[in-house]
């Protein structure tokens, strides 16, 4: 039988829900700073303030608290909606990087622990192909407003665009000493020359 790592309380009261971001602010602060093997239950607890019973109130283990702290961050960023209509094309793709760059500069190894550690499940499976299809549908209706773009394939280019924004700032800022806006430049460069190349076959 699979492991049920979906939170088992759902905050309905005011103070049931700051509980809830308490256990997991101070979760953020104990795996960026221990780890997430060292991570516990009772640490998270500790720095939260609160008991052992009222962390498995609302999760059943800290894969589930993990797996939360992903969601929060997609559902975050995915409510933060840009509108692109009607702008250049280079200056609508420096908005679309801009805003990934800036989501993954608040803490790049927590977020990257967050994506290559979080539980995988239905729910959370679920959760992030929404959101990657609903920005891939965003970037395809601005590359067909565009009549510069030279692209063949529309759906695989908004595709690859959406997949190179989001995975190499989350490589990246997490792993070397990059200046973040010298890294939104190269991306709207590399971006703007691969839409926009004259000399483009289909396969």
């Amino acid at each position: 039988m699979p492991r049920d790592n979906s939170p088992r309380r759902k905050p309905r009261q005011v103070r049931a829900e700051l509980t809830r971001d308490r256990i997991l602010t101070a979760a953020a602060h104990i795996f960026t700073e221990h780890g997430y093997a060292a991570g516990t239950t009772n640490r998270i607890a500790e720095r939260a303030r609160v008991s052992i019973g009222s962390v498995y109130q609302y999760f059943p283990n800290k894969e589930s608290i993990l797996a939360a702290l992903l969601v929060d961050h997609i559902e975050r960023d995915a409510a933060a909606a840009l509108n692109l209509d009607g702008l250049p094309l280079p200056e609508a793709l420096r908005l679309f990087a801009r805003r990934t760059i800036d989501n993954h500069q608040h803490d790049p190894r927590l977020l990257r622990m967050m994506i290559e550690e979080a539980p995988i499940d239905a729910d959370f499976i679920g959760k992030v192909l929404a959101y990657e299809q609903e920005r891939v549908a965003q970037v395809r209706a601005l590359l067909a407003g565009h009549p510069q773009i030279r692209v063949d394939d529309l759906d695989t280019a908004a595709l690859m665009i959406v997949n190179t924004v989001e995975m190499l700032p989350h490589k990246l800022l997490a792993t070397r000493q990059l200046d973040p806006r010298r890294l939104e430049d190269e991306l709207v460069t590399m971006l703007t020359r691969y839409l926009t190349a004259s000399d483009q076959t289909a396969g």
